[in-house]
């Protein structure tokens, strides 16, 4: 019950939540030359689940649905900090 009254507190924080498809590294030469139909390779295959973000941090892998013409993210697995640690070491190379 405590833990609950502390919780209630910060429950209408906002916070920045972003999904992340994948991620590749590019000169500003190759951006600028980009054009309409341009396709950029990720690090990511095909199928491969979407990040979470909130504030940065990874806290969620999902796919993405359609319902009514528009886009969401179904949660596949929440992370927990073992996860988050294993997923840093990874991006770190």
């Amino acid at each position: 019950m405590a833990q609950d009254l502390k919780l209630d507190k910060i429950m209408d924080v906002n916070v920045d939540v972003s999904v992340e498809v994948g991620r590749t590294r590019m000169s500003i030469r190759d951006i600028k030359a980009l054009s309409q139909g341009a396709i950029i390779e990720l690090d990511r295959a095909a199928g491969t689940p979407l990040d979470v973000l909130v504030n940065g941090t990874l806290v969620a892998r999902g796919e993405i649905v359609v319902i009514k013409d528009k886009f969401g993210i179904m949660l596949t697995e929440v992370v927990g900090e073992d996860d988050e640690v294993e997923a840093a070491a990874e991006e770190a190379g």
